[in-house]
């Protein structure tokens, strides 16, 4: 025990690189499966070839970024005590760890469609097996890396920092191994935004041309080899859903777990509370609860399988969450009580071992309640869905209508819940309290990443059979993994954007005590116009993002319709569609189209917290929080309900006594619904929860810049008789410096 005590700070990237090794030995399983027939192969080498270009594409336009951020980042380093120009390296890590979690999402998810395809052919159950198991090839890889990457450097910055110039755990050396850690973060959560953005760009770019010109207008299915969109489609599949998502929750999981060891840091021991660890038990919590939910994530991933057609996909993937998140919770109690001391005080508050651990399962079970509310906002046969099936037999509008009264409905129960777990949460251990609830709910996000990336691989294995026109039965199977990942889709958005809420107050609770401010005012004017700017970013943030997707989904429209006009025998099977020029359209839109978003959520904190200071960046982040968690929940449910009410009628739905399948009015109606839903669930929507933790991120990096608590300087006045100690006190913007002369 005393040797596990001793080493404990290097047990953490170990866990990260076992689950590395899990994640190798997984994708290996997934690669040795059998692809099916050579035109399979063909249309799946389309979509890689098209999934592949586009990250080069993204990648290229991001070193630039990448380069020029840091350079800036290494300068700012020196500016300050509490920073160093090594946060440029750190950034640079960060982002390219970002890409890489995503880019391992991709290429397996790309091996794995046509694959789960093939295992279609022959059970519903090895179809799950094929899909679920390349679906944790990514959650196990996302957080392996996360663990690996910021455990190793907190290792290097605290060695570098903290151990070698003899400084405190709670003091300046290590507020300064933190801040330069941060510069990991905000590269992770960086590339994260333009990848969410630019990929759910491409994707639904691909999907409203597909579906406006194929589906409504030349009667075809979304799939048909014959719609030169297919193959786009599909490709956003896996930018999108897959490697935007990867980066997405990556970016998500480093965040928490650093506005966790910010805040661990501040944290002030009782005289007769005994640290086990030198002082660094809060800054290393949340850090090993991340490692344990990796740990059994992984183990819960062997319980989701099913034996006969007729069983419950949504019921196996349950059981793996549920197991997860019970297994995590009972191993945090041990692990709380051997780490944390019993007394400990932050900002004034006082809690203790059993407080901490409380948050916790405060967290978990927020993160239990925000996936049962999403699924049930979202899925086929309740009644939110139900409502807009019904509202689909008057009309295009009145389906439009229902959709975004269930969107603003889904709202009210996943805030009471937050509001719930905010109170709680700082109820047992303060602010510490609120992001360690924050860590524990991402604790498990490795099965939750799992459940949520089987979808796209479904939804793609569903294309592949449509364009391959295989068997009947294979679709069928097919479309039961995609209307499941519909729904679990959704409900990874709903986790992300719950987790993203915690984990800014967190941050945000971070950010008050290095910016050396102790309260927001908003009887203050400014303040109260900050919290205003930024309540509105969410909207002008949406409104871009949505935008972007109709002009490049219009630009893809016209080029489907010349094709079908000016290529004889597409559709007679006679003639091949230029499925390349439309894979090019929402290539080029995506990488122009993420700027925009990207650097307003980058560049207004910078402008409103060197302009106006503080407390003003303070009420902005507020805004941007409270409306971005709103309009992220409504986008994301009233999207997928949406979607989901489309595909009921391709099993039949009953409206008044009157059954409706596809090609049907009330069909059709729904197809204009899941049309507008689409930019709303995977472009803006699951946008909003990168927007709020960058912004928080990068207020939390300039806080030291733009600090206005008390600074003490002594001056060295040997010459003098006596000793003088100068302190310049700056209590807030509006009083002058008051300077204090003290002799003694």
């Amino acid at each position: 025990m005393e040797l596990l005590q001793n080493n404990l700070i290097y047990l953490i990237p170990i866990i990260g690189l076992i689950g590395l090794m899990v994640m190798l030995s997984k994708s290996a399983w997934v690669t040795k499966q059998d692809a099916g027939d050579e035109n399979m192969q063909t249309l799946a080498g389309y979509i890689a070839d098209g999934a592949m270009a586009f990250l080069k594409a993204e990648w290229k336009v991001l070193s630039y970024f990448v380069v020029i951020a840091a350079i800036l980042l290494a300068y700012s380093g020196t500016l300050i005590e509490t920073s160093s120009w090594v946060i440029a390296i750190s950034f640079i890590i960060g982002a390219f760890t970002s890409a890489l979690a995503g880019y391992i999402g991709m290429n397996i998810a790309t091996k794995a469609n046509v694959r789960t395809t093939q295992a279609a052919r022959s059970s519903l159950a090895k179809a799950l097996k094929v899909s679920f198991t390349a679906g944790s090839v990514m959650g196990i890889g996302v957080v392996g890396l996360a663990i690996l990457g910021l455990g190793g450097l907190f290792i290097v910055f605290y060695q570098i920092y903290v151990v070698n110039t003899g400084g405190e755990v709670n003091g300046i050396a290590m507020q300064k191994a933190l801040e330069v850690l941060a510069g990991f973060s905000l590269g992770a959560e960086s590339i994260a935004l333009f990848a969410r953005v630019g990929g759910g760009i491409y994707t639904k770019a691909a999907d409203v041309g597909a579906d406006l010109v194929g589906k409504v207008e030349a009667g075809i299915p979304e799939d048909d080899v014959r719609n030169p969109a297919t193959i786009a489609d599909n490709v956003g599949d896996n930018v999108g859903d897959v490697a935007g998502m990867g980066a997405d929750l990556f970016g998500s999981f480093v965040a928490t777990l650093l506005a966790t060891m910010v805040l661990g840091r501040e944290i002030e021991l009782r005289m007769e509370s005994v640290d086990k660890f030198g002082g660094l038990a809060p800054i290393l919590l949340p850090m090993v609860i991340a490692g344990l939910g990796l740990i059994f994530s992984i183990i819960s991933t062997t319980f989701v399988s099913i034996k006969k057609e007729t069983d419950s996909v949504q019921n196996a993937l349950n059981l793996g969450n549920w197991s997860s998140i019970i297994l995590t919770a009972i191993a945090s109690f041990f692990a709380v009580k051997w780490i944390m001391p019993n007394h400990m005080q932050l900002r004034g508050y006082e809690f203790n071992s059993t407080d901490v651990y409380l948050s916790i399962i405060v967290g978990l079970i927020v993160g239990a309640l925000m996936s049962i509310i999403t699924e049930y906002y979202t899925s086929m046969g309740k009644r939110p869905v139900l409502s807009i099936i019904r509202q689909s037999s008057t009309g295009h509008a009145t389906n439009i209508i229902g959709g975004l009264a269930i969107g603003m409905e889904s709202t009210v129960l996943p805030i009471l819940v937050l509001a719930g777990g905010i109170y709680g949460s700082y109820h047992f251990a303060g602010f510490y309290g609120v992001a360690i609830a924050a860590a524990g709910m991402m604790a498990t996000t490795a099965m939750q990443l799992a459940i949520d990336a089987f979808g796209p691989v479904a939804d793609n294995a569903g294309g592949i059979a449509e364009m391959s026109q295989l068997p009947d039965e294979v679709r069928h199977r097919t479309d039961n993994l995609d209307a499941v990942g519909n729904t679990t889709a959704a409900t990874g958005k709903g986790f992300a954007i719950a987790s993203a809420a915690l984990t800014s107050l967190a941050l945000f609770a971070a950010f008050v005590g290095l910016a050396g401010i102790d309260k927001i005012d908003i009887y203050k004017a400014d303040v109260l116009a900050g919290l205003f700017v930024g309540a509105m970013i969410p909207f002008i943030f949406s409104a871009l993002c949505i935008s972007a997707v109709g002009r490049a989904a219009m630009e893809m429209v016209n080029e489907v319709r010349r094709q079908f006009r000016e290529i004889p025998g597409i559709m007679d099977y006679k003639a091949k569609p230029e499925y390349e020029k439309c894979v090019a359209i929402s290539t080029k839109a995506s990488i122009k189209e993420m700027m925009l978003p990207g650097a307003i959520a980058l560049l207004v904190p910078l402008i409103i917290g060197f302009t106006f200071g503080p407390e003003v960046l303070g009420g902005l982040l507020a805004g941007v929080t409270v409306s971005g968690v709103l309009m992220g929940m409504f986008q994301s449910n009233a999207g997928g309900a949406w979607d989901n009410a489309k595909k009921s009628f391709e099993q039949g739905v009953e409206i008044d006594g009157h059954m409706h399948y596809k090609n049907s009015e009330p069909h059709k109606a729904s197809v204009t619904g899941d049309t507008v839903g689409d930019p709303f669930k995977d472009t803006s929507g699951p946008s909003m929860n990168i927007l709020i933790k960058l912004m928080s991120i990068v207020s939390l990096i300039i806080a030291p810049h733009i600090h206005v608590g008390p600074q003490l300087e002594v001056k060295n006045l040997k010459q003098r008789t006596s000793k003088e100690i100068v302190i310049h006190v700056n209590k807030t913007q509006e009083e002058a410096q008051l300077l204090k002369t003290i002799h003694f």
